[in-house]
């Protein structure tokens, strides 16, 4: 996947050492998540509308999941700000189309 300038960024922050904040945990999640819905704009959509969006988007999520873990000390990777940015970004935002789950 390729990551934007946003994700660039705090790669060369975090060359400094991990991430200690919460605040900078929930940017860099959101920023991979944000970087997710950009490129897979089609597979979220059909994700969605097919009721497997997790399962299509698998090896996309795991990719930007072992970035933060990466980034990010194991405390503030254990407080799932990764995840939660998924659901805001990839499922919230995208409320308006048409799901069997919704």
């Amino acid at each position: 996947m390729a990551f934007d300038m946003r994700v660039s960024a705090f790669v060369a922050f975090g060359a400094m050492g991990l991430i200690e904040t919460d605040e900078a945990a929930r940017r860099l999640a959101r920023a991979i998540a944000s970087d997710l819905s950009l490129y897979n704009e089609e597979k979220i959509i059909a994700g969605i509308k097919e009721d497997n969006l997790f399962d299509s988007l698998a090896s996309e999520i795991e990719e930007g999941r072992a970035l933060f873990k990466s980034r990010v000390s194991p405390e503030l990777y254990a407080k799932n700000f990764y995840d939660r940015a998924l659901v805001d970004i990839l499922v919230r935002s995208k409320g308006h189309i048409k799901s069997p789950v919704w």
